[in-house]
């Protein structure tokens, strides 16, 4: 076995807190002094009920929930939120939804939602290669919702603001949710796969104003429908018991932390440390435009193509993992969730700081 600290990257499922783990891995052999383990206790047990009303009360108090919302543990990833959403929303409308396009998961969202009724992309960033968000555009007054997603893990882009319309927004944040202070007033539905900054797979993230919920007249299947969870306490069906076990282990532990508020600085300073260190060598280039830079997941690229598999044979070999880019765009993603210590970004710094010199040194640099 290597003796080499790793340092996930990973673009998710991601890194999470040691003492997550340690957590999680006790409560699969005896969860809670109840001779059982976590994944096969009863999810009607008063022990478990009690791990669903922690969690949901966690959520509330980390991003300060109004009460006026529902928050809601489902399945199905946020691509199940692509179709879930606009079934709910749009398949009986008369009006369009205004949907943005800025990048490889909300063309997915688009592709979904048009099987429901007539989408409008009100700006798209396709043609610039996705390195930018929309800017000056217009949400129509009478679309039957605008759909957006805060952060692109593939491109490295991330919306800064949102904005101001009385239509109905809907929007992914799956990548990075409890990353930085929101206002969830200004949505009426957020969703988020949870395995990026809330816990392990298996468990989607839905925040939703109970107006909006209510909103829906048509006929909707109860596996589809956000009343049925809300009505049922996330319990309609079997939750990902596992799933928010762990997420409300990571959620303790964010509070534990000082919050988001304080989780989103030592954010701004992983991402910081890398953006400059990518501006100034020599060898490598951001990909997106930097006022549009995701603190979550940053995407770079080297001058020299032929050199980027060196590269990464060299990096991991001092521990980096996860740091290749999304297989359609290449180049290379290091994802700085949450759990990600300041001390592993110093480690990739590092790095490409001596594997640029050393090409310097021994190759020279073109």
């Amino acid at each position: 076995m290597s003796t080499v600290k790793k340092h996930n990257f990973g673009a998710g499922p991601c890194i999470l807190p040691q003492t997550v783990l340690n957590e999680a891995a006790e409560a699969i052999k005896c969860w809670d002094q109840t001779g059982l383990s976590i994944l096969e206790v009863s999810h009607r047990s008063p022990e478990f009920e009690a791990v669903m009303r922690e969690t949901e009360s966690l959520v509330r108090e980390l991003l300060n929930v109004p009460t006026s919302y529902s928050v809601l543990f489902l399945q199905g990833g946020a691509s199940m939120q692509f179709c879930m959403a606009p079934f709910n929303f749009l398949s009986h409308s008369k009006k369009a939804a205004a949907y943005l396009d800025a990048g490889y998961f909300g063309q997915k969202a688009i592709k979904e939602a048009q099987l429901f009724g007539q989408v409008n992309i009100i700006a798209s960033t396709k043609e610039e290669k996705y390195k930018y968000i929309p800017q000056d555009y217009t949400v129509p007054e009478d679309a039957a919702y605008f759909h957006c997603t805060s952060n692109n893990t593939i491109e490295g882009t991330q919306m800064f603001a949102f904005p101001e319309t009385e239509v109905p927004v809907i929007c992914d944040m799956s990548s990075d949710i409890f990353s930085r202070q929101i206002d969830v007033s200004q949505f009426d539905l957020i969703y988020a796969g949870a395995q990026k900054n809330t816990g392990p797979a298996g468990m989607t993230l839905v925040i939703a104003k109970n107006s909006f919920l209510d909103s829906v007249k048509h006929p909707v299947p109860s596996m589809l429908d956000y009343r049925v969870y809300r009505d049922n306490g996330s319990m309609y069906n079997t939750p990902p018991v596992f799933a928010i076990y762990t997420a409300m282990l990571n959620l303790r532990w964010l509070k534990k932390k000082g919050g988001v508020k304080f989780i989103a600085m030592e954010n701004l300073a992983k991402a910081q440390l890398l953006y400059d260190a990518i501006d100034e060598n020599t060898l490598f280039y951001g990909k997106a435009v930097k006022a549009h830079r995701s603190l979550m997941n940053v995407t770079f690229e080297m001058h020299d193509v032929a050199r980027e598999a060196d590269f990464l044979k060299y990096a991991a070999g001092r521990g980096m993992v996860g740091i290749k880019g999304y297989r359609t765009v290449g180049g290379f993603r290091a994802s700085l969730y949450n759990a990600l210590p300041y001390s592993s970004v110093q480690g990739l710094v590092g790095s490409m700081h001596d594997y640029t010199e050393k090409q310097v040194h021994f190759k020279g640099v073109k």
